[in-house]
């Protein structure tokens, strides 16, 4: 792949292509008091832009700073991926944070013969906006299904829906994807790449569009160990891997795969780069930014501390772990666990739209979401905060003592898998059927063992995510905004956060009550004996084994044993 990055401004997309190790920067100053830098290396451009006084830049005076809420006051914003994790927290936090918003459109599938009112009711009915509901329950009925389909020709949005959507929105925030790190390259591409490039269509018609924000994944340069906030040439032309996905058998695409996605690991990081260049393609001089996120996990404080409704990433392993389930993995306990409180991305989302639509430049600004380069936090020192506090605040019905080891050594962990993994299993699916039970450990085992080989790759490599923008945004806003919507990642204290993320899995993924928290904790307490016993059991029948085979060994063992009964009938004269 080439070591060169692409321009960040559209309109230089196709000019900028010429070779040579020079390296210029031009400046620009805004009416906001801040400095956009446009940096060329090597013929490519990436654009930063830093504050040059904080929020003195705008004045004390509240006359010259249009505060976030405020801004969004009286606008219409669309929302592609609104029933998904992040999707749910966005439309929540406008909700609370910016009351005076006007509308906020959700496309929404039909789904298993369920109209999409009904989705938005199951949607609007869920934990995350219970506070709404009890406080402002009339604000809900802002929010308006727009019957659509990410993977259809016009997103599968009607006529009429479409021209209101074009009269009315200003805002418009793209994260509808596939997050399947497994998906078929076919289906990732459709919802990854054309579902953007239809998008960026329906936005063009727009008569009053201020921000396009596409979340895309900090991963998506994962073939790069230090990432910047620019976009990197694509290994391929976004438009060539379309007509190859449009053209090919599936079956022959699938064999193609591998070789097409490269050094990256899956399908998902592959289609979400060619998305980025296709974006500063395709949106002309639509006012765009981008978003990268890293590892998304639960909520830091908002709308309260812990939410998480899904078992992706890190979040499926810990619970497995908590469990007593999954217990050993491939992982270098030494890299930095990148991973990011969905609020925060939020937070930085919402901001950076407004920043956007504040501030018109013709540069495409990129904000990496991460905490790697600000506040990190290594594997090791996660998966020990996650299995102390599983046997702090357990589980109900846990299979086993919760623990975890991480090896560097993938044989090893092999082994050490087949034998804490699947031989316990093994035997729990055949007593299963002794009692007339349906066996399902081996399954659930097989599905864990999917789903580690997917994160495996992100668990033993390491990233320097550079976030210059991200910490330059924080630098504009007033004190309120920056209280309001927090993305500042060295306010987060991680072993808070990690209880606050066992208890959320607890009460939000698997419905277990606080009150349930006593009793099991004394079912943990006979957990961890059971794990001792256990545990000396076989290492008496391991030493009788090893004793039975080796004459030598019994040897020096009986001579140990004499050596310390001496020493006790010593005792007493020492």
């Amino acid at each position: 792949m080439s070591e060169n990055t692409l321009s960040n401004n559209s309109n230089s997309a196709s000019s900028n292509t010429t070779s040579g190790s020079s390296t210029s920067a031009s400046t620009s100053t805004n009416n906001g008091g801040t400095t956009t830098t446009t940096t060329m290396m090597n013929g490519h451009i990436g654009t930063h832009f830093t504050s040059k006084n904080n929020f003195e830049s705008y004045g004390r005076s509240t006359d010259t700073y249009l505060s976030i809420p405020q801004f969004y006051a009286g606008r219409s914003v669309f929302i592609t991926g609104g029933t998904g994790f992040m999707g749910k927290v966005l439309v929540e936090k406008l909700l609370r944070s910016c009351p005076d918003i006007k509308n906020i459109y959700l496309l929404i599938r039909p789904k298993r013969g369920h109209e999409v009112s009904q989705r938005l009711n199951e949607l609007l009915e869920a934990p995350l906006f219970e506070k709404l509901r009890r406080e402002k329950p009339k604000d809900l009925s802002k929010v308006i299904p727009i019957s659509g389909d990410i993977t259809s020709e016009e997103l599968g949005i009607s006529d009429s829906d479409q021209a209101l959507l074009c009269r009315n929105v200003s805002i418009v925030f793209h994260s509808a994807a596939t997050v399947k790190f497994d998906e078929k390259l076919k289906l990732s591409v459709t919802i990854n790449m054309l579902g953007t490039k239809r998008l960026v269509e329906l936005c063009h018609r727009m008569m009053s569009l201020d921000a396009l924000i596409h979340v895309s994944t900090a991963y998506c340069n994962c073939d790069r160990t230090e990432v910047s906030e620019v976009i990197y040439a694509p290994p391929y032309n976004p438009d060539d891997i379309i007509s190859l996905v449009n053209w090919l058998p599936e079956d022959t695409l699938d064999k193609l795969t591998p070789s097409l996605i490269g050094e990256r690991p899956n399908t998902y990081t592959f289609t979400k780069a060619l998305a980025e260049h296709m974006l500063l393609k395709e949106a002309g001089n639509l006012p765009v930014a981008i978003v990268r996120p890293s590892i998304v996990t639960a909520s830091l404080n908002e709308p309260f501390a812990g939410w998480i409704d899904n078992l992706n990433g890190p979040t499926g392993l810990l619970s497995a772990m908590a469990k007593g389930i999954f217990r050993t993995i491939v992982c270098e306990e030494n890299c930095i666990a990148d991973v990011v409180p969905v609020d925060i991305v939020i937070n930085l989302m919402i901001t950076a739209a407004w920043r956007t639509a504040s501030h018109k430049t013709d540069n495409l600004l990129i904000y990496n979401c991460c905490t790697g380069q600000r506040h990190p936090i290594t594997w090791g020192t996660f998966v020990n905060y996650a299995v102390d506090l599983a046997r702090k605040h357990p589980l109900e019905g846990c299979a086993w003592y919760p623990g975890g080891s991480l090896r560097s050594n993938a044989t090893m962990n092999s082994v050490n898998a087949f034998i804490v993994h699947y031989i316990p299993a093994y035997i729990l699916d055949v007593m299963a059927r002794c009692i007339g039970k349906k066996p399902i450990f081996v399954k659930i085992q097989n599905k864990i063992a999917k789903a580690v080989e997917c994160l495996n790759y992100f668990a033993t490599h390491e990233w320097q995510f550079k976030d210059d923008n991200v910490c330059a945004l924080l630098q504009t806003l007033s004190p309120n905004d920056r209280d309001n919507f927090v993305f500042d990642v060295t306010t987060i204290n991680w072993e808070k956060y990690m209880e606050r993320y066992v208890l959320g899995f607890r009460e939000f993924l698997f419905k277990q009550k606080p009150q349930s928290l006593p009793g099991s904790r004394k079912k943990m307490m006979r957990l961890y004996y059971i794990d001792i016993l256990t545990k000396l059991f076989m290492v008496i029948c391991t030493w009788r084994f090893l004793m039975s085979r080796s004459k030598r060994l019994n040897a020096l063992w009986s001579s140990f044993l004499q050596n310390i009964l001496k020493l006790v009938r010593l005792m007493p004269f020492l």
